[in-house]
């Protein structure tokens, strides 16, 4: 497998920093470091830390809407894959893939709050999917409420389920989206 960019790099490590130390920890110079990149390196891709944030928040939800683009057509095909997308399907720690979008959140809320309209626009555009998945809106909102609730507790360590309850409480998700789609 070839290595990551060294752009790609930079923004994993902004993440890693993030999760691992603390909004309070996201400076440049830690990311350089932890991405092994140089800071003029750094400087080249992201000469801020707000454009370091906005590519954070570019990439992830690019990633988010390309994995929810592969969602069938089935009622409730697409509350699956944001369920699955969202939750991990073993427990893990709150450094796992799944959760760089919550930390692009949080870096966005930290470091540059008028990012959060083209967040806000992405989640507003997957609600709308949400709601016309072929199930009962409510049934799709209050799961999408309940799968981003439960990555922001992972995320900030508020009473997330251990390894047993959390891959039950998963497949209680997926099976109350099955029964909707049955309805």
């Amino acid at each position: 497998m070839p290595r990551p960019s060294a752009k790609d790099r930079l923004l994993d490590a902004a993440a890693d920093v993030l999760l691992s130390q603390g909004a309070e920890s996201l400076t440049l110079e830690a990311v350089a470091k932890r991405a092994g990149v140089s800071k003029g390196g750094l400087f080249y891709h992201f000469p801020t830390k707000q454009a370091l944030v906005a590519a954070m928040v570019e990439r992830l939800t690019k990633s988010f809407d390309d994995t929810l683009a592969r969602a069938g057509d089935r009622p409730g095909d697409f509350l699956r894959a944001y369920v699955e997308a969202t939750i991990p399907e073993r427990h893990t720690t709150a450094t796992a893939p799944a959760d760089r979008v919550t930390a692009a959140l949080l870096a966005v809320v930290l470091v540059d709050p008028a990012q959060l309209q083209p967040l806000r626009e992405r989640f507003a555009a997957w609600q709308a999917r949400l709601a016309d998945d072929g199930i009962d809106p409510a049934v799709a909102t209050a799961i999408r409420l309940a799968a981003d609730g439960w990555r922001a507790a992972r995320l900030l360590g508020l009473g997330s389920p251990g390894p047993d309850l959390h891959e039950k409480t998963r497949r209680h998700l997926l099976e109350a989206i099955d029964r909707a789609a049955r309805d």
